[in-house]
Order: structure tokens, then sequence, then C-alpha cells
């Protein structure tokens, strides 16, 4: 049985569900037949990422915050799997305001928990971060070896691991969580004042600006194109594997990509597109507070025991992204 027909008839909230990576969710689990409901205050996520969804009768939307417990333990009544994904991402963000994200990601996240419970859903799967790795230096990321957080963002995206394994300890709730490395793909929004870095590279390549990259453009990361993402996910909700649940996985595509290799691969299938966007040169800033040098995960553990596979290269998951930008941006 594929993975997608395990979902067909299942009630799944997206928590989240109007972002970037939740709308891929919702989309993927709506073409699945899934029975689908996304939870989203829209401080981050956009109405018209899930505008199309609004007509199917297989999809809800319920405006709220996941700090309010009531509005948490509405939208898990009835559910069988919790798919949580919002949060307050980026690190510059925590840094300038470590409150609301500690409010969001940490009593946002144990609300979501303490609902789940409440409501007996089946597993409680949710965005983990590569950020948890802090100032561990070793590569590959393998996810029993972890550093110091050096963000915010950091530290309450590592509490997230710590309470869902304490849910599982003292309440017996089954967890997952997907430790997403660069996430990137359609919908991902360039416009926003921390936007990632290859919604706003596409964007001031295509207006013809120099990208800017932080450093001398050797650091590295591992971007794992959204597709990935969405298989990790589908897998967490639907693996029979008992030994896989309770876990945390890297969500990744295991491959290593500098930002000046980054900018050569946008730069070489733009200028499909507009052949002026090769002339263009790359401006160097200073390095950003917060950031490791260089990332790359261990996809091992997922391989073993949620049988991942990945879809998509970073160079196949570029060339499909720029396609969706040429149309959207």
């Amino acid at each position: 049985m594929l993975a997608n027909e395990k979902i067909k008839n299942k009630k799944i909230l997206v928590t989240g569900g109007a972002g970037f990576i939740g709308a891929n969710l919702c989309e993927y689990l709506i073409k699945s037949d899934a029975i689908v409901t996304c939870l989203d205050n829209f401080a981050t996520g956009h109405r018209v990422n899930i505008a199309a969804l609004l007509e199917n009768n297989n999809f809800s939307l319920i405006e709220g915050d996941i700090r309010d417990l009531e509005t948490c333990q509405k939208a898990c009544k009835g559910q069988d799997f919790v798919l949580h994904q919002a949060a307050l991402g980026s690190v510059p963000r925590s840094i300038a305001d470590p409150i609301t994200s500690n409010d969001v990601n940490i009593t946002g996240f144990l609300n979501m928990l303490v609902a789940s419970r409440d409501q007996a859903v089946k597993r409680f799967v949710y965005a983990a971060s590569s950020s948890t790795y802090g100032d561990h230096q070793a590569l590959p990321k393998t996810e029993e070896i972890i550093g110091k957080p050096l963000s915010p963002y950091a530290i309450t995206k590592y509490v997230n691991e710590l309470y869902a394994d304490n849910f599982k300890r003292n309440y017996n709730l089954d967890t997952i969580g997907l430790r997403y490395f660069n996430v990137f793909g359609r919908r991902q929004d360039p416009n926003s004042a921390y936007a990632a870095v290859i919604p706003l590279f596409v964007k001031q390549l295509l207006n013809h600006k120099s990208p800017v990259i932080n450093g001398d453009g050797s650091y590295s990361r591992d971007f794992t194109y959204i597709d990935n993402v969405i298989l990790m996910n589908v897998l967490a909700i639907t693996t029979e594997n008992q030994a896989g649940l309770n876990q945390v996985y890297n969500a990744a595509c295991g491959e290593q990509t500098t930002l000046l290799e980054l900018v050569n691969y946008l730069k070489k299938y733009l200028t499909d597109f507009d052949p002026k966007i090769a002339e263009i040169q790359v401006k160097y800033g200073p390095y950003r507070k917060g950031d490791i040098p260089h990332s790359l995960a261990s996809i091992k553990k997922a391989q073993k025991l949620l049988d991942y596979k990945t879809k998509y290269s970073v160079e196949d998951g570029i060339r499909k992204v720029i396609d969706w930008y040429l149309l959207n941006l």
C-alpha cells in the first residue's frame, strides 16, 4: 500500500496550515482524499496559500492561535493525526524578540500536546529544527549528538523535543519530530522581513539586483526541497514500524551546498528565462549572528526506520521552484 493511500479519509489537523510548509502539506493531503483541518492565525501564513482549498468539502479552516488552549482543544477534537507546523521561525527574529518566539514555540507547542492528549489524537508529528544541533560541528549531523543552542529559536525547538518525549513517557502520546534542514519550495514568501535565502535570492536576481551573501559564500547548508519534507510527514503519520515512533529524525536531502554554489544554481536556471541574470555579481556582507558555518544531515535513521528515500536533489528542487516563482512572483 502506498503511503498516501493510508491517509484516505483520515482526519488530519495541520497547524500553521496557511504557511509555506503547512499549505503544501494541506494541498497534498487533500489530493490524497484526507479530511483536513487547518489552524492558523495568519501571523506569518497567507490566505492566498489555501484559497483554492477552501472550496473543497474535505477542507476546513479554524482561524485561531495556538497560544490559546481552548482553540487547540477545539481544533484537535475528532482528529486522527496532528501535523504541528505552527511556529515563529527565523533565528534573527528570535534574537530580536525572544519572548514572542518562546510564547508561540514553547507555550503554543505545549498547548497542542495537551490538546492532542485530551482529544485522544493517535499520533502527533511536529516540525523540529536543524538549529537544535547548535555549536556541534561534526558532519554529517546525526540525531543523537547535539551541541549548545546558538539562538532563542534553537532553544525553543529543542524544548519541543523534550516535551514530546515527556508526553510519551507520562501520557503515552505517540510523537515524531522532524528536524527540518533549510526547506525551500513553492509558496515560500520572498517578501517577509525574515525571508529565507532561496526566495530572497530569486527575487533579487529577477530584479537584476545583486544577492548579498552573509560571509564569503563558503558557509554550506543541506537545502531540502519541499516534496522531500511532505514525504517525511506522510511517512511519519503512516509508519507501522513501532520502533520508528517517539523518535526525532533529520528531514533533509543529505547534500551539502555552499551559498556560492546555490547562487550559481539559481543563475544557471534563471538565465534561461533572462540571459542578463548571468552577468549579475554577488555581494558579500558580514556574517550573521547565531549562524552556524556548515550543516549537513545524515538521513540514515529515516531511511532505516521510516523507509525514507529522497525524491528530489537540491538541483532538481531548484529547477522546479524557479518554474513556480516565474509564474507567481
